[in-house]
Order: C-alpha cells, then structure tokens, then sequence
C-alpha cells in the first residue's frame, strides 16, 4: 500500500448536519486546531459546495467569500479546498475562490455527468490551481461506467479522481471493485470519500486503500450529512494500525476531535432509522433534514419517503422532488 493523505471536508460536509449554518469563528477555531496535524488539505463552504446557498438548499449566514477568507487566514500549513457543483457554482465562483487563496478546487458531477464538468476543471487549470475530479453518488453506476466518467476528467485535466458514496450505501466489495479499477488504470491518485449509513465507512475507506487509494476523506467526529461521514480520527488510528499514519499524526487527530468547537460537538452524528434506510435504498445523505420536514408537513412516514426516492433515483439537487412525493403519499392515504 502507498502513502495516503488525509482530505478534510469538516467545514462543507459537516456543515449539512448543522443547517448550513456554520458560523465564521467555528471556521477559524477549527482550521486553526488541524493545522498542525498533517491534512492534505481542509475543505470549506456550504454543503452542496460554492454558490449553493439558496432558499431551496438552505441559507448559509455568511458568504463563501467570508468563510473562504476566514480559513485562509487560519491556515498556515494546510492547503484550503473548496467543493464546486457546475448549475450551483458558476466560473466566477471559481475565480472568486482561487483569489481567495484556495488550493485545491473540486469539481463535482453525478457519476454519469462528467461531460458537466469540463469547463470548470479546464478554467482551474488554466489559473494554475489544482482541480480534483468528483463523483458523487456512485453506488449508481458500474467500475466500468465510473472509469469511462474518470477518463473524461482526467482528459479535461483534472489532478485526481475522487469517488464519493455519497448514500453511504457501499459494502466492502464496492470499494475494492470500483477503487481498484481507476487506480489500475489512470494516471493521477484515485480518492475516495465515504459515508456512514450502514456503519462501513471506515471500513469502506481501508478497502479502498487496499485497492490503492491515495487521498482519503473525512471529517473530525464522523461529522456530515445524515449519519456522518468516515470520522477521521477513527480513521487516523486504523491507518496508523496499518502503518500508514504515524503515530503523532494519529494522536494529533484525536486530540483535534476533543477540542472542537461547542457548536460542531453539538451535531454528533449517529446511525438512525432514516440513515440506515437512506443508505439501503441509495438516497443521497443530505436529504435527511427535508425529508423529516416533509413527512412531519404531510403526515406520512420519512421511511417511505426514502422507499419512494429511492425506487426514482432522485439525487442531490432535486430536493423538490422530496415534497412532491410526501404529497402524493399524503393523497393516498
């Protein structure tokens, strides 16, 4: 097994289980807490990533400019990230973020869509920036279909290829299967970033070290949509078990979990109902909020909320889509 390093996406991913809501002094705090802790690099922003506070994804309090500035100014050692959805994020986002001092830019599609991203992967090259290739929900598509979606990337110019589980619905075997493939046959470092619906996202995350991993994401305390993301400092300990984080970086992590914020220990993630079902029918983590919404508006049962996305295949973005099927479950009651 290689090297791997660590991606933080504490600060966007996290941000789902607090509303979006992350004020500019938890940014600080935190990015100020891992700095010295030997991350690849420290992702911040609004969830669904650069542009997407809306009414309909929920308002983030400040802009991405000011939690841009305020990492920036924290960071010293680490590299800032942003993650960026073509339709939420637009060019000038882009150019906005890398003035800003950000590093390493994300470039996120759903795992068929990668035709999407090309324009904004080729504006982050063309600024000298590093951009990362992402696709999300990929518990869709086959190895063959997300290596076809890779190539696109890579042609386009991207850095590294990051595969996300975003329903955390991955078993074991998806990402050996679908890590080892694009390892084996790209050119640039293949990612991935798990979520914790059905409890394997650590696992899921040493399996794809074994099929050659090189970037690694999670988030301090398992934080993030629905039942959380991989937490990195459980992470940290299984790869120095693995002798691929040494231990001072591994206890660097711990310690940095117990002095988060109060705000950020407030939105400890765990494995509810929702989740688990979230992750057995591949719905996107971040819909747990709305869908709870829209079953108490509607009075009619989340689980069969996430039954129903599920059968459609509804992904992120079509959160309208949440309260059109709680109405017609309501009619047919």
């Amino acid at each position: 097994m290689t090297k791997v390093e660590l991606y933080d996406p504490t600060l966007r991913d996290g941000n789902h289980a607090l509303g979006h809501r992350l004020g500019l002094e938890d940014i600080s705090a935190y990015c100020r807490a891992v700095d010295a802790c030997g991350l690849y690099c420290v992702e911040v922003g609004h969830g669904n990533g650069l542009g997407a506070s809306s009414l309909q994804l929920g308002l983030a309090p400040h802009s991405d400019e000011a939690m841009l500035s305020t990492a920036r100014e924290a960071l010293q050692q680490t590299r800032l990230g942003i993650h960026a959805i073509p339709g939420f994020a637009r060019i000038d986002h882009l150019h906005m973020a890398i003035e800003q001092g950000v590093d390493v830019l994300r470039i996120a599609c759903h795992c068929t869509e990668a035709d999407i991203t090309a324009r904004y992967i080729d504006f982050v090259k063309s600024r000298g920036a590093e951009a990362q290739g992402v696709l999300m929900m990929t518990h869709m598509a086959s190895a063959r279909t997300l290596l076809e979606q890779a190539r696109l990337q890579v042609s386009y110019g991207a850095d590294a290829i990051v595969l996300m589980d975003s329903a955390g619905a991955y078993m074991e075997q998806d990402a050996f299967e679908k890590v080892s493939l694009l390892a084996q046959e790209l050119p640039v470092p293949i990612g991935f970033h798990g979520h914790n619906n059905l409890g394997l996202a650590v696992a899921n995350s040493l399996s794809a070290v074994r099929a050659g991993a090189r970037l690694l994401d999670g988030t301090i305390n398992g934080l993030g949509a629905g039942a959380g993301n991989t937490p990195l400092e459980v992470l940290c300990a299984a790869l120095m078990k693995l002798g691929l984080v040494d231990e001072a970086r591994a206890f660097a992590m711990i310690v940095a979990s117990e002095q988060s914020t109060d705000r950020i220990k407030s939105a400890q993630p765990h494995i509810s109902a929702m989740n688990i079902v979230s992750g057995l029918y591949g719905v996107f983590s971040g819909f747990e909020k709305p869908v709870l919404k829209a079953a108490q508006q509607h009075g009619v049962a989340a689980l069969d909320i996430y039954r129903v996305l599920g059968k459609r295949k509804v992904v992120a973005g079509q959160e309208d889509l949440i309260i059109e099927v709680a109405m017609n479950l309501a009619k047919a009651l």
